[in-house]
């Protein structure tokens, strides 16, 4: 998407939970490209590659959509940017979080050992997880792009774990900080007592998106810093 006649702020590629930030951009009228190219969990591992003529997307739909965003820029390669990257990549922590995979860790009681989430076999675990989003985002940043990544919706389906969950995002957003990575977090304006995301701020009939309103709420932070 981008509004015409006006200079674009930003390309925003992204999975699903891009949906809500573009519909709010776009809804405000903010000249902005781009918006969900696939799912959580096809930004994970293996999704790109980087060549002679630039980055390239695997699957040949994302990458056929990744390429029109790029025309609409008119640039090749993100390279080429002369904006801000926003991206949603990596950050579907519920995926990470899948119950049934972390069952070898727990204790005969069911409960984690103590210590064991906020550990470094966890951090080195989920890092691996996500080691081609990280890679992503650190090819992005070593082109000399500002590059900002926006937390999930704080919203755990039935097949993943919340401490799990809670953890992993944790992991990650560790980890694209310490890469240089601005990390939009709206967790203390979203969330009840318990670190869920309110109704408010859900899509309602879904288990994991934001709605409309968390959209505008990263649409306001987006411009506040700048974009």
């Amino acid at each position: 998407m981008n509004v015409s006649g006006h200079s674009t702020r930003f390309l925003l590629l992204g999975d699903s939970h891009a949906g809500p930030i573009a519909r709010a951009a776009a809804a405000a009228g903010l000249p902005f490209v781009g918006g969900p190219i696939g799912s959580g969990r096809d930004f994970n591992v293996g999704f790109f590659d980087v060549r002679d003529d630039g980055l390239v997307f695997r699957d040949a739909a994302v990458q056929e959509r990744h390429r029109g965003f790029l025309a609409e820029l008119g640039v090749a390669d993100i390279g080429q940017l002369a904006v801000p990257l926003v991206s949603t990549f990596g950050l579907s922590a519920h995926f990470f979080a899948t119950t049934e995979n972390w069952r070898i860790y727990r204790a005969g009681d069911g409960a984690f050992p103590a210590g064991f989430l906020s550990g470094g076999l966890f951090d080195d675990i989920v890092r691996a997880m996500a080691r081609d989003a990280l890679a992503f985002y650190r090819h992005a940043l070593d082109l000399g792009l500002r590059v900002l990544a926006v937390l999930p919706p704080q919203r755990v389906p039935g097949m993943s774990d919340p401490l799990v969950f809670m953890a992993a995002q944790e992991t990650i957003r560790r980890a694209l900080g310490a890469l240089g990575v601005e990390i939009v977090d709206l967790r203390a304006r979203v969330t009840d007592g318990a670190g869920r995301q309110r109704a408010a701020f859900c899509e309602p009939d879904d288990p994991i998106h934001g709605n409309l309103a968390f959209g505008r709420l990263i649409v306001a932070d987006l411009l506040a810093r700048g974009l």
